[in-house]
């Protein structure tokens, strides 16, 4: 017995007032409607309707039992209405995970997110493990590694490359260095949230190299990172998204670009791929293509930095690691 089913048929029949009306109302033929109120009424033991070849009438039960029906049914639309309007319109609460490393792209994109979609409010948390979405009731998480497990949806919206870097200043005192090995001469600024806190890895024409490096400050956050390298504390290794305007402004100037693999993935990952809310639909689809826009920011400022580079630099002078603009005045 469908009991959903035949209350909602109970209260059809008391809202036509005939078997048959309701019968042609709900698509059924008129002997399944009999058929359902009288189900209904052996399970509860009791009678709800009087009938008549002429016409139908509640019970004294009956009338308390439909007003309870007429209620359950409406709370039962009202709560498939809210479903279907959260499936339809951009609204409720998003739970992002993010790695360290995405975080500075992630959390400024946020703000424009927030005023495209205002009904949203979003619950981020920053970490370079990628937690269990399901048991942690994560909508999308944002890390460069693709997940394990075949039940989550990975979707690959943009790329970036590692950039490594340091001020005009901090070059002009310490020199440029040609090769990774270079690198043990120098003050390198570690991020200690994943495994390049110890050593710098490199890809080029020599085929791989890994680097053990150190220095004055070692920290899980990318901007601190940035912000020593700004102060000429060192040379950092991060995301170019990072330090794309530093490089574009000339206050950091790239090196051993030719040393650094090409592209790492920035992956969304989300549990489902049917009936994906709204709210994730909308992030997903937004931030795919400011992350898009990111990347190309980032490569334009390589190119207008790697013709800084290509300029005669060392601890000879200033005017190979400044921009050129800057480099004419100076």
């Amino acid at each position: 017995m469908d009991r959903l089913g035949c209350m909602e048929t109970f209260v059809k029949v008391v809202d036509c007032g005939q078997f048959s009306a309701a019968a042609r109302a709900l698509a059924l033929s008129a002997s399944q409607v009999t058929t359902q109120v009288q189900q209904l009424e052996q399970r509860l033991g009791v009678r709800l309707l009087n009938r008549t070849t002429r016409k139908i009438s509640l019970t004294e039960v009956g009338r308390a039992f439909y007003a309870e029906c007429a209620r359950i049914l409406a709370q039962i639309e009202q709560a498939e209405r809210s479903a279907q309007a959260l499936q339809q319109a951009p609204r409720g609460t998003l739970r992002i995970n993010c790695s360290v490393a995405m975080s500075p792209l992630v959390v400024p994109f946020l703000a424009e997110f927030s005023r495209r979609y205002p009904e949203i409010a979003v619950n981020l948390a920053i970490t370079d493990d990628l937690v269990d979405l399901i048991q942690e009731q994560i909508d999308v998480a944002i890390h460069e590694t693709p997940p394990a497990s075949a039940s989550l949806i990975s979707r690959r919206v943009a790329t970036y490359r590692y950039v490594v870097c340091g001020s005009p200043d901090y070059l002009a005192r310490r020199g440029v260095p040609r090769q990774p090995a270079d690198l043990v001469h120098h003050d390198c600024l570690r991020a200690s949230s994943n495994a390049r806190q110890e050593a710098w890895r490199f890809n080029g024409p020599q085929g791989e190299q890994a680097v053990t490096v150190s220095g004055s400050l070692q920290t899980n956050s990318t901007g601190a990172l940035r912000i020593a390298a700004l102060q000429g504390q060192g040379l950092c290794m991060v995301p170019d998204f990072v330090v794309a305007d530093d490089l574009r402004a000339g206050r950091l100037v790239a090196v051993l670009d030719e040393f650094l693999e090409p592209e790492h993935a920035i992956n969304v990952i989300y549990p489902h791929r049917q009936y994906v809310a709204a709210k994730v639909r909308s992030f997903i689809d937004l931030f795919a293509a400011s992350s898009r826009q990111a990347g190309a920011r980032s490569a334009d400022a390589r190119l207008v930095d790697g013709a800084v580079q290509a300029a005669p630099g060392g601890s000879s002078g200033m005017a190979g690691f400044l921009s050129p603009p800057q480099a004419a005045a100076a």
